[in-house]
């Protein structure tokens, strides 16, 4: 089973930059791909951004240009600099990754979620 643990976040002005990270570990075959993902208060949870194990990346539209996902060479964790921040990014951000398991099946884990607050 996989554990995430996720950094970063807090408060930011509008126009500023935070970068999050999301730390997986445990046992597992290979990641196949981790995203990001973000729920405002009394809204849905939505995708923000995701990698490949390829390294293909996916954004939504509205933060295409600004933010940028990443992993590290390990592929193990997951970066999202976010930059050029505005007050609608305010939100819970959590990573998600989908991975194999020890037994062969594929599944997901999910971070406990970072806050993210944009002031103007």
């Amino acid at each position: 089973q996989v554990q995430l643990v996720e950094s970063g976040g807090g408060s930011v002005q509008a126009g500023g930059s935070q970068r999050l990270s999301c730390a997986a570990s445990g046992r597992y075959i290979r990641i196949n791909n981790m995203a990001w993902y973000r729920q405002a208060p009394e809204t849905q949870r939505e995708f923000v951004a995701l990698i490949e194990y390829n390294g293909v990346t996916n954004y939504q539209d509205s933060v295409k240009g600004r933010f940028t996902i990443s992993t590290n060479d390990a592929k193990n964790t997951v970066y999202l600099q976010m930059n050029s921040l505005d007050v609608g990014d305010t939100a819970v951000y959590s990573c998600r990754v989908n991975y194999i398991a020890p037994q062969g099946w594929t599944t997901n884990a999910w971070g406990q979620g970072t806050q993210v607050t944009v002031s103007s």
